[in-house]
């Protein structure tokens, strides 16, 4: 169905080509996750598929790309509409149309699709997706879930028979992941869909894939069996660095596997229990009753909250239970219609803009709005004369988050990892006492998390107060000391973090799953546990994210 025979794209200006003489096929009816760190060719690769690259992007592409019998050369991108659907990262941004029916029918509307078949081709997408219920709803009133099938929907009405989704549940929380995958793998199985799909939370993806494609970053690529290719790859989720650890052949990719096989690694494990630090600071940030609305939607209901210095909290819970709410309200930016915030005991709604960063800085979950001038030096030069620092800070705070970033490279024209890590430096710049992460880890991979997670360490190691709103569970099982879990705009639930996601259906982590009832959350804390017989069984070695990088104040 796909296949690329001899393909190598460079970009202007580039000495080396971004891919490197690949030669593969993906065929009818499979799913192939791709993966590979940041800046390997993946969104090239995906661009490739429907001539989106070079049409579009510009640069050279030698070699032959053909879809369904047709090479990508030979049209233009628009013309493969009905052979390759694609749907990126954020599908709201994709969205033309204002209800859910509209946005189905679209795409057949730009295809000349005769109105009759366009209502049964409607009809049929909303019931193999299951949201018939949602047909009249306002696109931006749905879930992120809800949008992401939408999104996934509006390509499949025009049947496409190669779909590409570029990081689909980045945005989502576990369960509404669950819903978008269970959805693709039953395009998959049921109709024969060839679905290509690149993502770095491998946890969710892998054990539906039916072949991988690996991108190790030297432009070449490797394709095969998702156990052969993750047991030796730098990267890997979880659940593969503990079938390392514990040297199970072949690797487990699913939790149900991975139990199968898991008790003789209980056994030697015996009766270690795992412990996490609790922060005792002094309080640093104090919301009483707070309230959050929107029109007739109460975002926040009457939330309590007390943070610590030194600690890190993750806020979790599904899309839309308010936790970007809650945390604009905290940082004094956003509406609150009722209720008091004391950062120090001063409100920060109160103050003057260049007072308020030096109590509370905030990261939102699209680092590009705080991002609007020319260049990366200029961005870093305003961050220093507006918190009154000295000439160079944010710059060289910049460089330890991610270092060797151009001074005149624009920030629309960088990564979502590398915006992040601009807008985070920025923040830090007025060295604020509480740092709030509005999904930090989306489009990261594991090597970027690592980074990031050793950076929030710093901040609450230095008396820091840190509050994290995620839905990247191994994110939160490595890295906080305490988990908040909001529910239609409640605080539900409220202690350490084994204590919270342990033995949460949504929530645990991969290793809390296989190993439970005992509440061991990371791959490094089971390599301490067992100590040098761990090292000498561990073949692959290093940690999940290739890091070596131990969580939170971790011992057995």
């Amino acid at each position: 169905m796909i296949r690329f025979d001899q393909v190598s794209i460079t970009y202007p200006g580039a000495e080396e080509p971004v891919l490197d003489d690949l030669t593969f096929t993906i065929a009818e009816g499979e799913l192939c996750l791709l993966t590979g760190r940041t800046g390997t060719g993946k969104s090239t690769l995906l661009g490739a598929v429907n001539g989106l690259v070079p049409h579009f992007t510009g640069g050279h592409l030698d070699g032959e790309v053909t879809v369904d019998g047709i090479a990508t050369s030979s049209r233009p991108p628009r013309e493969f509409a009905h052979v390759v659907g694609v749907v990126g990262q954020d599908p709201l941004a994709g969205f033309v149309t204002d209800t859910v029916e509209e946005e189905l029918a679209y795409g057949m509307e730009q295809l000349a699709v005769p109105p009759a078949t366009m209502r049964k081709r409607v009809e049929e997408t909303l019931d193999l997706l299951g949201i018939a219920e949602l047909r009249r709803r306002p696109l931006r009133a749905l879930s992120g879930g809800q949008q992401q099938r939408v999104a996934i929907g509006s390509v499949l009405t025009s049947h496409p028979r190669v779909l590409v989704l570029d990081e689909p549940t980045s945005a989502l929380d576990p369960t509404a992941a669950e819903d978008v995958l269970a959805a693709v793998t039953r395009l998959v199985h049921d109709l024969g869909v060839t679905v290509l799909m690149a993502e770095h939370r491998m946890e969710r993806v892998v054990q539906y894939a039916d072949r991988l494609i690996y991108l190790p970053g030297d432009g070449s690529a490797l394709l095969g069996d998702p156990a052969d290719i993750l047991r030796t790859s730098s990267i890997a989720p979880p659940i593969v660095e503990l079938g390392r650890l514990a040297g199970w052949s072949p690797l487990p990719l699913s939790v149900r596997d991975a139990r199968r096989v898991a008790g003789p690694l209980r056994d030697r494990l015996g009766g270690d229990r795992p412990t996490y630090r609790r922060i005792s600071g002094a309080e640093t940030l104090v919301a009483r009753k707070l309230v959050v609305r929107y029109g007739d939607v109460v975002a926040v209901r009457g939330a309590d909250l007390a943070l610590h210095r030194g600690e890190i909290t993750a806020l979790m819970g599904r899309n839309g239970s308010g936790k970007s709410s809650l945390l604009w309200a905290l940082h004094g930016a956003g509406p609150r219609q009722g209720g008091t915030v004391e950062v120090d005991g001063q409100d920060p709604k109160q103050l003057r803009r260049r007072e308020s960063r030096k109590l509370v800085g905030l990261v939102p979950q699209t680092p590009s709005d705080l991002l609007y001038l020319e260049s990366v030096a200029d961005e870093c030069a305003v961050a220093d004369r507006e918190s009154a620092a000295e000439p160079g800070t944010c710059r060289d705070l910049l460089d330890r988050i991610v270092p060797g970033l151009p001074d005149d490279r624009h920030p629309r024209d960088l990564s979502e990892g590398q915006r992040l890590s601009l807008a985070l430096a920025i923040q830090l710049t007025a060295a604020p006492d509480v740092v709030l992460l509005d999904e930090p880890t989306r489009g990261l991979d594991y090597a970027a998390k690592s980074r990031l997670r050793t950076v929030i360490q710093e901040l609450a190691n230095d008396g820091r107060t840190v509050v994290v709103a995620t839905h990247d569970v191994e994110f939160v099982a490595q890295l906080a000391d305490r988990v908040v879990v909001m529910a239609e705009g409640e605080i539900v639930a409220d202690g350490t973090t084994a204590e919270v996601v342990a033995s949460s259906p949504a929530f645990a982590p991969q290793v809390a799953k296989i190993l439970a009832p005992a509440e061991w959350l990371t791959v490094e804390a089971v390599r301490d546990a067992l100590g040098a017989d761990a090292t000498s069984r561990d073949a692959a070695g290093g940690t999940a994210d290739g890091s070596g990088v131990v969580g939170p104040g971790v011992s057995a």
